[in-house]
């Protein structure tokens, strides 16, 4: 993996990080509220998912392999 890739890896996985977090913040606020609606909340939570699968797959390209 070239410099360039890693600049970028890191640059997209900090962009995730960070969606990762406003969507806790979103669901948050929608389960507080009264009246929430309910599949809202679940597509929040499918999109977070997905972000964190995505992310532990940077993570992954990102740390070195070690052959034990």
């Amino acid at each position: 993996m070239t410099d360039e890739d890693e600049r970028e890896f890191r640059a997209q996985l900090a962009q995730l990080l960070q969606e990762h977090r406003d969507l806790d913040a979103a669901i948050a606020a929608l389960q507080e509220s009264p009246g929430s609606d309910i599949l809202q909340v679940q597509r929040l939570k499918k999109r977070k998912l997905y972000l964190r699968d995505h992310i532990n797959q940077i993570e992954d390209q990102l740390t070195p392999d070690i052959i034990a």
